[in-house]
């Protein structure tokens, strides 16, 4: 499985996210999106119906009836109702079991020391997995760039 870790020093999360998910679905996969707090998966789930003035990005959170259907799925836990293909990892969520997931994505604030703590550990955890993990950092341009 591939791991990406997203570093954030130019855009907030709310700017970066509903792209790359986007980007996503462009691919013909399903989403899970994990945040660290149910405030957060809350405040994702508004966001995503009113990112941009001409599109939004359907989606629903776990608490929903019909979760298993839905293209992007928020939660504050670990699981895949969906059946996704690519997990977000946002605001420290613990990642837990990866299995099934084709892509793993860390987004982490490069201005919170606590996330760049957290995902320092999880670089350790998935690299002694394994799996093949990617470091990628925002330019100026606030485009990705693949460091290392």
């Amino acid at each position: 499985m591939d791991v990406l870790f997203y570093h954030l020093t130019e855009s907030t999360l709310e700017e970066a996210l509903p792209p790359l998910v986007e980007k996503s679905l462009e691919r013909g996969w399903k989403v899970a999106v994990q945040t660290g707090r149910r405030e957060r998966c809350e405040a994702l789930d508004a966001l995503l119906w009113t990112w941009r003035d001409e599109s939004f990005l359907a989606h629903g959170t776990d608490r929903d009836e019909h979760a298993a259907l839905q293209p992007v799925l928020l939660s504050d836990g670990p699981s895949n109702a969906n059946g996704a293909q690519i997990r977000f990892l946002v605001d420290n969520a613990e990642p837990g079991e990866l299995t099934g997931y084709e892509r793993a994505v860390f987004l982490f604030d490069g201005h919170d020391a606590a996330q760049l703590d957290a995902a320092r550990a999880h670089w350790k955890v998935m690299k002694a997995a394994g799996h093949a993990v990617t470091y990628w950092q925002q330019g100026p341009d606030r485009r990705w760039q693949k460091k290392g």
